[in-house]
């Protein structure tokens, strides 16, 4: 059985150790597994069954992705709290009932058929890319101090939702057509925020 001081110098010298290596891995020196090469290594892996111009193309596509996920999600959010903040948390129940009976009849299709379990509670998950400029526009009152104007938020997400749809179905964009969708995240970001 372990005395107390064995305990406390076992716990004293995994201080020194974090201590010492933090140090050690700001000179460079590798200490512990590195995820991300066991991440790389695991891509590799699930790629390779793949021509490599195939596999560069799904990388590119997957940082393009990643960026329209997050903006996407970000807009959810934008509105979410940009109606919380004015509206009340019952903004939802104010919406077109074309809307809400859209995402309502989606999120159903979702919890009686689907096999798959992630996110299901939220509503505004289930409303179209397309939609969310629908909803701004619809509370347009709300959010005239923040987006300069219908036109500037349409131009940009209706050429985005047509990317989006380009990169949902695997097919492959043009550099400069990429180029395009971060001028306008970046654009977006400028202006409103994420």
């Amino acid at each position: 059985m372990s005395s107390k001081k064995d305990i406390r110098d076992f716990f004293f010298r995994g201080l020194m150790f974090e201590s010492e290596a933090s140090e050690f891995q700001k000179a460079g020196i590798q200490i512990g597994a590195d995820s991300q090469y066991a991440e790389k290594q695991l891509l590799a892996e699930a790629l390779s069954p793949f021509g490599v111009t195939r596999r560069n193309n799904a990388l590119e596509m997957a940082r393009l992705y990643a960026v329209l996920n997050c903006f996407e999600n970000e807009i959810r959010a934008f509105i979410r709290e940009t109606l919380d903040e004015n509206i009340g948390l019952d903004w939802w129940d104010k919406l077109p009932p074309k809307m809400k009976s859209h995402a309502e009849s989606r999120q159903e299709t979702a919890l009686n058929d689907s096999w798959l379990e992630g996110e299901k509670s939220d509503l505004l998950g289930f409303i179209d890319f397309g939609m969310l400029a629908k909803i701004i526009i619809e509370k347009w009152e709300h959010f005239n101090n923040l987006i300069p104007s219908q036109h500037w938020l349409n131009q940009r997400m209706d050429e985005l939702e047509k990317a989006r749809h380009f990169i949902a179905h695997n097919r492959m964009l043009l550099p400069t057509e990429f180029q395009r969708i971060y001028m306008y995240i970046a654009d977006w970001n400028r202006v409103i925020g994420l």
